[in-house]
């Protein structure tokens, strides 16, 4: 382990995090009802001009005067470089800032965008003897962003997680997609021809490198790596394979832009029980081996060290969590 430690940010579940428009009550109001482990309250793309000073009004009621008990709180801002977003940080925390966790930097470019917002949070806590400190989520979805991910990470004691936005990602780096996630039939491996001169084509993860870019700078500076919107919502297969992509890579969650995607990454990014079992056997062998004096041993002919003990730690804190959860 290096001399220098890693400090992990709040702990919270982060499976599924739901995308709610603060134009729509109706919607803001079945949020509350639903099983999301974070809701975002959404003041930037899902909400039109026109509207951006209602939904603002709407989030502050709904933040106020609904029950979110349960779940984890945010409200993502407009973009730093538009006119809405100092008025959506002073009004939402200003008049509800102890009813809310997080708030969300959409665009994050550069370290000075965190430090901005940084800035006014703390002299607006200050100001209303707001007592608990309101974390900060950063979307990357520029190739600015994704070039500065790893300063953005270190930006702010506040920071507790990074965010994935494929879609304006996309749009960014002038990526021939239009869709929102998930593969790209163009994106793919020919092979050479065998001895009958057959070649097969083989589909790739087009975003696979901006994921674990983003987990390891999020991992570097204890925060959570989150996985953004899979556009698809009637393809709950599709969701579910580029849900199991960012978890493998280290993600612990992903967004969900449609109810039905809730339960679908609550339950994706839950370890089951027979992982559950494993990572306990593990622990169980290694607390063995040590008895033993011996540092590693073999467990269903694999070998198991100290490195394993650590991968199975992580099994068992996160279905604690979910338990203490309930």
């Amino acid at each position: 382990m290096s001399f220098t430690i890693v400090e992990e940010c709040t702990a919270r579940l982060n499976r599924s995090e739901q995308a709610v428009p603060g134009s729509n009550t109706r919607f803001l109001e079945k949020a509350a009802q639903g099983t999301a482990d974070v809701v975002f309250l959404d003041l930037e793309d899902a909400v039109a001009p026109d509207q951006k000073e209602q939904a603002r009004k709407n989030i502050i009621a709904a933040l106020n005067d609904l029950d979110w008990t349960g779940k984890t709180m945010s409200v993502r801002i407009n973009g730093l470089d538009t006119h809405y977003a100092y008025r959506d940080i002073v009004d939402v925390v200003e008049q509800a800032g102890d009813k809310l966790d997080l708030i969300m930097i959409p665009k994050a470019g550069t370290a000075s965008d965190i430090y901005a917002v940084d800035m006014l949070l703390t002299q607006i806590e200050a100001a209303k003897g707001i007592s608990r400190r309101i974390g900060l989520e950063m979307i990357i979805e520029t190739a600015l962003g994704m070039q500065n991910v790893e300063a953005i990470a270190a930006a702010s004691p506040r920071n507790e997680s990074l965010h994935f936005g494929v879609a304006d990602y996309a749009a960014s780096t002038k990526a021939r997609t239009t869709s929102i996630g998930g593969p790209n039939e163009r994106y793919g491996v020919l092979t050479h021809p065998d001895a009958d001169g057959k070649r097969d084509y083989h589909w790739g993860d087009m975003w696979h490198y901006a994921i674990s870019r983003m987990v390891v700078a999020a991992r570097a500076n204890g925060l959570r790596p989150i996985d953004g919107p899979f556009g698809d919502f009637s393809d709950a297969a599709g969701y579910e394979a580029q849900a199991m992509r960012a978890a493998v890579l280290g993600c612990e969650g992903k967004w969900a832009i449609h109810p039905s995607q809730v339960d679908l990454a609550n339950t994706l990014f839950s370890p089951s029980e027979a992982e559950v079992t494993q990572a306990q056997r593990i622990l169980d062998a290694m607390a063995q081996a040590d008895r033993d004096g011996l540092g590693a041993v073999t467990l269903d002919g694999r070998l198991i060290d100290i490195a394993s003990i650590k991968q199975a730690q992580v099994l068992i804190k996160k279905a604690a969590e979910i338990a203490g959860r309930g």
